[in-house]
């Protein structure tokens, strides 16, 4: 596989869920008494580590969707999302009814400290397996975790296919790339810190070279993706590691300046998580909220908006399996998707985080002379 022939097939990926998408805004969701019920809640309250600007055509169509009922939607960072409930709960407070977020391991410890309840749909229904834990977690995306490099700075031919042809790149052009890689930082990030120990769980010896590459490089850590495609394509940085995915693309569609390359020796793929908070004070509209983004018309409209692949095998067009089904067989033994469960908890241990968090700060410290 050409790592940086991904923007056509992602968009062939991403052009049969747009289809799917007119197909299922012809099919209004049944109305019931879930819908009475979530009418007189009148709002359903949303934590989510999602840019409102992306998501605002999710929302807009399930308010349409479901007349009398608000989506009162807060958007913050994934570590600041997880220490929020947390702390709320801490104080006998209920804020959220639902909690969805990339950083699949601070999502799974609080469904295992007792922050979800249990939720069974037709739409969690049709999800694969993997996608659901104890009825409680649920994935609503696929999203690979991506290279972003500047084509006006890297030549093709110079663009990492993998993770060794990284290594080497920081080794071959350290004056080209000195003060000009970035990545997040995973003591701000969730989402940065399951990444990186994800990655280092893959391939540790990898891993830990190519962080000390990047670190000897002047690596810029930052919280956030859009900082990180901000300066990538203002010329500011090179490239981006471990950027996810469906930012990465969206921003590419509409600026020529970016490049994106999924490493062919493997690349991660995550998903968004969600769930319902346990003592959500409007638990019947969390329920519509949930199933929207479950169902194969919010898929579509996240794939169409957020450029998110869809967890739903029928998510597609007649004939295709979906686009999550193009992504694995694109990237074919480099497709390593990171499974929603207990596993995603050893990094959450206090004392394996520290340890993981020197490793990184040793590591990533500039060799001085």
């Amino acid at each position: 596989m050409n790592c940086r022939g991904v923007g056509g097939w992602l968009r062939s990926a991403l052009s049969f869920v747009a289809l799917a998408a007119v197909t299922a805004m012809a099919h209004a969701e049944p109305i019931g008494d879930r819908l009475a019920q979530a009418r007189e809640e009148g709002v359903v309250v949303v934590y989510a580590a999602a840019d409102l600007d992306v998501v605002r055509p999710v929302v807009e169509d399930f308010e349409a969707l479901h007349p009398g009922v608000r989506v009162e939607y807060h958007d913050m960072h994934s570590a600041e999302l997880y220490a929020r409930v947390v702390d709320e709960a801490r104080r006998g407070v209920v804020g959220a009814d639902v909690v969805w977020s990339s950083a699949m391991d601070l999502q799974v410890k609080l469904v295992n400290d007792g922050h979800a309840q249990p939720h069974r749909s037709a739409e969690t229904a049709a999800l694969p397996r993997w996608a659901v834990w104890k009825d409680e977690a649920f994935g609503t995306t696929y999203e690979p975790a991506a290279i972003v490099y500047n084509k006006r700075l890297l030549a093709e031919a110079d663009v990492p296919d993998s993770h060794a042809g990284l290594i080497r790149l920081l080794d071959r052009a350290p004056a080209q790339l000195r003060g000009r890689v970035a990545t997040y930082d995973p003591e701000r990030s969730g989402l940065g810190l399951l990444l990186h120990t994800q990655d280092a769980q893959a391939n540790p010896i990898v891993f830990w070279q190519l962080v000390r590459g990047m670190g000897q490089n002047g690596l810029e850590q930052h919280a956030v993706s859009a900082d990180m495609l901000d300066r990538v394509a203002a010329g500011k940085l090179v490239l981006a590691y471990n950027v996810l995915g469906s930012y990465a693309h969206r921003r590419a569609r509409n600026d020529p300046a970016l490049g994106v390359a999924l490493p062919r020796d493997y690349t991660l793929v995550l998903s968004r998580v969600a769930f319902i908070a346990r003592g959500a004070r409007h638990p019947a509209a969390a329920r519509l909220w949930l199933d929207h983004l479950l169902s194969t018309r919010g898929q579509a409209l996240l794939a169409a908006n957020l450029g998110l692949l869809p967890v739903r095998t029928d998510a597609g067009t007649a004939g295709a399996d979906s686009a999550a089904a193009l992504l694995h067989q694109n990237l074919q033994h480099a497709f390593r998707p990171i499974r929603i469960g207990s596993g995603l908890l050893a990094y959450q241990d206090q004392a394996k985080k520290d340890a993981f968090l020197r490793q990184w700060d040793a590591a990533t410290r500039p060799v001085t002379e």
